[in-house]
């Protein structure tokens, strides 16, 4: 008997999207002569995407005594958190060709640190500096990919 359809549903769906971006991706070339080609980490997403809808949809098929136990139903304050987080994801994404990638990511780290999870604000700063200085240090010293840069060239 399934116990929780919402997430057998929703496993199914995901499972559907992974097995897409699969097939999208077996008609792309997974190696090019400098190293990835385009079909790497669509092909990689795809594999993630399945293995988690498997994961999603598991508890449900169990037997009730094996599945954890059932947790409460999710509220419009854990909604409200998701729907926040997302969009502060949008307004960073429109800030980064006008303050940049480093400060735009920094921003929303802080934001989402602070804001919504209520950790200590030195604590969301240190985060936020450290991811910036780290996105920096791999894709723009270590691997030459141009990150957005902003009216301050940063």
């Amino acid at each position: 008997m399934i116990k929780n359809a919402a997430d057998l549903i929703s496993g199914v769906c995901l499972a559907a999207f992974g097995a897409y971006v699969l097939s999208a991706a077996s008609r792309l070339s997974y190696f090019s002569e400098v190293g990835p080609g385009p079909g790497f980490f669509p092909f990689w997403i795809g594999i993630g995407l399945v293995f988690l809808s498997f994961w999603l949809m598991l508890p449900s098929c169990l037997p009730r005594r094996m599945a954890a136990k059932k947790t409460e139903r999710a509220g419009w304050k854990p909604t409200g958190k998701a729907l926040t987080a997302w969009l502060a994801i949008i307004a960073a994404v429109a800030l980064l060709e006008r303050i940049g990638f480093g400060l735009s990511f920094a921003f929303l780290t802080i934001f989402l640190l602070r804001g919504l999870e209520q950790r200590p604000t030195l604590i969301a700063f240190t985060v936020a500096v450290g991811l910036a200085a780290a996105f920096y240090a791999i894709f723009t010293l270590a691997l030459g990919v141009r990150l957005p840069a902003g009216l301050w060239g940063f």
